[in-house]
């Protein structure tokens, strides 16, 4: 079986068990405290588990005009899939201990990459725990292979400049605070607010109380209550990240793919001349 957007604990124990183990990408990370993820892992990890890191091995280079965590390079990406082992056809399970939203920026990157078979761990390290699943602090080698063979990107994006054209005309999700998106707090960027006619949806919200993302079906109904059903969709957040989180819980409750605008609000606000909205 081949798992595309959330994977359970469960299953995933079963997979590590079989003749053709995943590849397991930790990808724990803090935007303020951009180490702890590192500190997390050396401490314990799931079994056979490589780190990645957000800024180095999930971002591009930052030009003070593209964002906080641009999208990198294709060729730049298939070379880093490569080193940590992935061929076609591998299973690639990605997890966090934050609730999924770097786990789901791997899993995205990987889909745009072109590589079908990867997902994101439900709950993340507790649900691991929780299922029996230990925690192990060897690291173990990476068995690189050679760049990954990407083919077009398979998850649409859109820019900018064309967001801007659009603007009116498409379902735009925010996955940020409801306090970043009024504009009342903007710890991270040099300007509060929002994308006008962008539509609130914290990335957490996707969440039930345990931390695995709620059932298909409720995700469904809350996302068609906020115009997801609309025929095109961009999601967006503060840096491409968190944007993701949404993404993936829409192609989980069956949605087609929607676009991320991966720039996000850190890209939008660096342009003085972009229309900003409060409240």
């Amino acid at each position: 079986m081949t798992y595309r957007t959330l994977i359970t604990a469960e299953a995933l124990q079963a997979l590590l068990d079989g003749p053709a183990p995943p590849l397991l990408l930790d990808c724990g990370f803090d935007l303020v405290d951009t180490g702890s993820g590192e500190r997390a892992y050396a401490a314990g990890h799931l079994p056979g588990a490589l780190y990645v890191h957000l800024d180095r091995d999930l971002s591009g280079a930052k030009t003070g005009r593209n964002g906080r965590h641009p999208l990198p390079e294709r060729a730049a990406l298939a070379a880093a899939a490569g080193r940590w082992g992935l061929v076609p056809g591998r299973q690639v399970v990605c997890y966090d201990h934050q609730g999924g939203p770097y786990a789901s920026r791997a899993w995205w990157l990987l889909r745009w990459l072109g590589h079908e078979a990867v997902a994101v761990l439900d709950g993340g390290v507790a649900a691991w725990q929780r299922a029996g699943g230990t925690l192990v602090t060897e690291v173990p080698p990476a068995g690189p292979q050679p760049p990954y063979p990407a083919g077009a990107p398979a998850m649409p994006t859109v820019d900018a400049d064309a967001l801007l054209q659009r603007l009116g005309r498409v379902r735009l999700f925010d996955a940020r605070s409801a306090e970043r998106f009024r504009g009342e707090s903007e710890p991270l960027d040099p300007v509060a607010g929002h994308i006008p006619g962008a539509t609130l949806r914290f990335f957490k919200d996707n969440l039930a109380a345990d931390g695995r993302f709620k059932p298909a079906e409720q995700l469904r109904a809350e996302f068609d209550a906020l115009g997801g059903g609309d025929a095109e969709v961009v999601h967006q957040c503060g840096s491409g990240v968190t944007a993701c989180h949404n993404l993936l819980a829409m192609l989980h409750a069956g949605y087609d793919a929607p676009a991320l605008y991966p720039g996000s609000w850190s890209e939008w606000c660096s342009d003085p001349s972009r229309p900003v909205a409060r409240g």
